[in-house]
């Protein structure tokens, strides 16, 4: 055998080596006062030159790397040592996610059954715009950081879910373990964060930081809608929260995170609540802007030993935002994130309808007849509301003439108490106040807002196809302009246009009846249907400027709504309202004696007293003048 000779080269590189070590800590040491404060920018500033160092040099002997190593991992030397690129995939029908050797921590979340509005796939995660990272102090006085460090994988079976295994060994039986487990046809992904025999090795005394981060990726058309309806929700102290646009907060009892993308959502969930976490959103980009990236979210919190190990068990969410099946995950309050309003708008949603929406769902197959469906349901329900309201027009329709004589029976501002109380009592004869036009106006506006959010966040209507648009959640297009009008966009949308047309229909017939509604104009009061004709215009105006960026699923509901609502006013104006009945039925309600209300009898009298009080300063005034 031949005998090994003095490398002369290695000896030096080595001496070499060590020296460039010992000079950059000694270099920058910090003082014994702030050295607590400044560790973690210096060590890892250490590590990471080191690591160049090291990857950069040919080693001719592997206990020079392995000195070399030491160096710069302390106990987690082995990480350097046997650490190889790489990564490992694991995947069911819905999703398929590849962890990384570096860092133990997924690099790509892809999408399987969803494509991006330019017809390429779905990827949550891709081309480093995510990072979750593990930050620690060990015994030894280093920071490190997970990211950094080689895990080594190990992929097995658990019945019929795939068990990933990713170590990173201080030795084969001391080591930190991410484990993710993902079962069949599941968004889900178990994940265990725990560590074995590191309770000499991790430093206890030093906070442990779990941070993860994602910029997040633009699926849609419209990067305005999108980040419209992208928000960083998560669960604090058993309620759902969530931060405006470019905010931050400190919130404890934190059971989950949501990244919430518009129709697809990044969720880490936890069964140890994480306290003093710190949650941060931030634009990317603004509304005008045609960006790749909308948000950046983030989240650290520290982590808490428990007899020194590590110990967490964790869950991941990579899929849609999508409110049926979040509710299917009982216990988590994720439906929340799905955003169907609060109050009663989210009421409506979630008990009205999701449910007609399912049942059509199950029927039909097109989307764009399931919202037409869904339209004629609405308007069914609303028909009694319109019938009341033009029954009241009707009604004062009928009794108009006898406002105006009242009216000229007591002219002048001096009668006006006189002259309100008259016109009181005959409406109150006829069964009608003026009340009885605002009041359906007012029971439709919930509905109006409840469907303002369940078409635009349904992830159903996303890339269906009706008519000529081919996305009903989503703007349709039926011409591009050359230019750009502010807040119209730069592209011309046919649904919005027939909703507007629609609208001004409706308004336009509807001004006959606001018309008899209202009381006959008296002195010093503005007259109200100048507003209305004003109206007439704008409404419509103001929907197509507003709706040309709007899902075009929204505007199709408004479009066939207004159609219906002019149908069935026809209907019940020329095949229901019976104004000689109406009349007839007046005649006889003033022949019966008129019974008041305890409440009517002081709002009568309060009136009377007013008046004798009017009529009191007229005469002390007409004295004066004497």
């Amino acid at each position: 055998m031949e005998e090994k000779k003095f490398d002369v080269n290695s000896f030096i590189g080595m001496i070499l080596l060590g020296g460039i070590l010992i000079w950059y800590m000694n270099t920058n040491k910090p003082k014994e006062e702030n050295q607590q404060a400044t560790t973690t920018t210096q060590v890892t500033d250490s590590i990471s030159n080191t690591n160049k160092l090291v990857n950069n040099t040919t080693f001719e002997n592997d206990s020079l790397k392995q000195i070399a190593f030491q160096n710069k991992l302390g106990a987690f030397a082995q990480s350097g040592i046997n650490g190889t690129e790489g990564e490992t995939v694991i995947e069911n029908d819905l999703v398929k996610l590849y962890i990384n050797n570096k860092g133990g921590q997924i690099t790509k979340a892809e999408l399987k059954n969803y494509k991006t509005y330019d017809s390429l796939p779905v990827y949550l995660i891709k081309d480093k715009n995510a990072s979750f990272n593990i930050n620690f102090g060990t015994t030894d006085n280093r920071i490190l950081n997970t990211k950094d460090l080689f895990f080594e994988p190990s992929l097995t079976k658990n019945g019929e879910n795939s068990v990933l295994s990713m170590k990173l060994k201080v030795s084969d039986n001391k080591f930190l373990e991410y484990r993710y487990e993902i079962k069949p046809n599941d968004y889900r992904v178990g994940f265990a964060i725990r560590s074995q025999g590191l309770n000499n090795v991790i430093n206890s005394s030093q906070q442990i930081n779990l941070d993860w981060k994602l910029k997040a990726y633009r699926h849609e058309k419209s990067m305005r809608t999108e980040n419209m309806y992208s928000y960083y929700y998560y669960k604090a102290d058993g309620d759902v929260e969530y931060l405006q646009m470019n905010d931050d907060e400190i919130a404890n009892d934190v059971t989950w995170v949501a990244f919430k993308q518009h129709f697809f959502s990044s969720i880490l969930s936890s069964k140890t609540a994480l306290n003093d976490a710190k949650l941060k959103s931030v634009d990317f980009a603004g509304e005008d802007v045609d960006s790749v990236y909308l948000k950046t979210y983030e989240l650290s919190a520290p982590l808490a030993l428990e007899n020194g190990e590590l110990n967490y068990n964790m869950e991941w969410f990579y899929g849609p935002t999508d409110y049926n099946l979040l509710k299917s995950y009982e216990g988590t309050d994720l439906k929340e994130i799905s955003d169907l309003g609060w109050g009663i708008f989210g009421f409506l949603n979630r008990t009205v309808f999701y449910p007609v929406f399912n049942v059509l769902k199950g029927i039909f197959g097109n989307y764009g007849l399931i919202i037409i469906l869904m339209t004629i349901v609405v308007r069914i329900i609303l028909s009694p509301v319109l019938y009341k309201s033009y029954l009241s027009s009707a009604k004062m329709k009928v009794i108009r003439p006898e406002m105006e004589e009242i009216n000229k029976k007591y002219p002048g501002s001096e009668n006006t108490m006189k002259r309100q109380q008259e016109i009181m009592a005959v409406q109150r004869k006829a069964g009608v106040s003026m009340m009885s036009g605002c009041i359906p106006a007012l029971l439709q506006m919930p509905v109006f807002f409840a469907l303002f959010k369940f078409f635009p966040t349904n992830i159903d209507f996303r890339q269906k196809a009706f008519l000529w648009t081919n996305d009903l959640s989503s703007y349709d297009v039926i011409a591009k302009l050359p230019f750009k009008i502010p807040f119209y966009g730069d592209h011309i949308s046919l649904f919005p246009i027939l909703a507007s047309v629609a609208i001004f229909f409706y308004m336009k017939m509807n001004q006959s009846q606001q018309a008899n509604m209202q009381a006959p104009a008296q002195e010093g009061m503005p007259d109200m249907s100048k507003m209305m004709k004003y109206m007439i215009y704008f409404s419509p105006i103001m929907m197509l400027f507003f709706f040309n960026n709007y899902a075009s699923g929204l505007s199709l509901y408004y479009f066939v709504s207004n159609l219906l609502t002019i149908a069935i006013m026809l209907v019940i104006k020329n095949y229901v309202i019976d104004e000689d009945k109406i009349h007839a039925q007046i005649e006889e309600n003033k022949k019966r004696p008129e019974k008041k209300s305890k409440f009517r009898e002081r709002l009568d009298a309060a009136m009377k007293q007013a008046q004798e009080q009017q009529e009191a300063q007229k005469k002390a005034a007409k004295n004066r003048k004497k």
